[in-house]
């Protein structure tokens, strides 16, 4: 599908962009940014001492985007017993949170949420009515 590759390429650029990787679509370049970036962790954790994060995101694709961030920069989010849902715990250096983990999940949460949106407007507008946007017109209220 076209529009899935055109996101794949968006969120590679974002990832590019934060890794300060010089190209961007090639094997080698994404795995030696990956590299980089697992090298800057290591150098926050050498600088300061990681501290427990909560984070707390109500939407699922978000949440899978975190977690999926955290693990894939070699740390392992978790839960406290009866904690929500909504909740994702990490140990993480508060430089590396500030500097590149939460800017970088803001910038592709932002297009894979877009994403989302159109393609559920699209299947909504094809499968059940053509007009499925949310803009609504304002009615008198109904107060005695």
């Amino acid at each position: 599908m076209a529009s899935e590759q055109a996101l794949m390429d968006k969120m590679r650029k974002i990832e590019a962009l934060f890794a300060r990787a010089g190209t961007d679509g090639e094997r080698q370049a994404a795995a030696s940014a990956l590299e980089r970036m697992k090298q800057r962790l290591a150098e926050y954790r050498r600088r300061e001492t990681p501290v427990e994060y909560r984070f707390s995101i109500d939407n699922a694709w978000s949440r899978r985007l975190l977690i999926a961030l955290l693990r894939r920069y070699g740390i392992e989010p978790y839960r406290r017993p009866r904690q929500r849902r909504t909740s994702i715990m990490a140990r993480v250096p508060v430089s590396f949170v500030e500097d590149v983990l939460w800017p970088e999940f803001t910038a592709l949460n932002e297009a894979l949420l877009q994403h989302l949106d159109a393609l559920a407007e699209e299947i909504i507008a094809r499968a059940v009515f053509e007009q499925c946007g949310d803009d609504l017109q304002q009615v008198p209220s109904l107060e005695h």
